[in-house]
């Protein structure tokens, strides 16, 4: 299990109540937190690509390392070379 850490986040009556209403029965802070910040950060790459995608060409890691020659082996949770 990850070290805890007790912390206190100031935030007004309003984000309290919406922060309790996403929470679902059973799941604790930590978990409406990490899967909070899990959307986010998602959300963000997603909107970085629809960046990419209306400012330049996009390409994909599998067409750069065919053009470089190089062999890529693709795992579940990262890319490698």
């Amino acid at each position: 299990m990850k070290e805890v850490v007790n912390k206190k986040i100031l935030v007004t009556e309003e984000t309290w109540e919406s922060f309790l209403n996403l929470k679902k029965p059973g799941q604790t802070y930590n978990g409406l937190l990490a899967e909070m910040i899990a959307l986010k950060q998602k959300h963000d790459f997603l909107t970085h690509l629809e960046e990419v995608k209306k400012i330049g060409q996009f390409v994909s890691l599998e067409q750069v390392a065919r053009e470089l020659n190089i062999h890529l082996r693709l795992t579940k949770n990262k890319g490698e070379f």
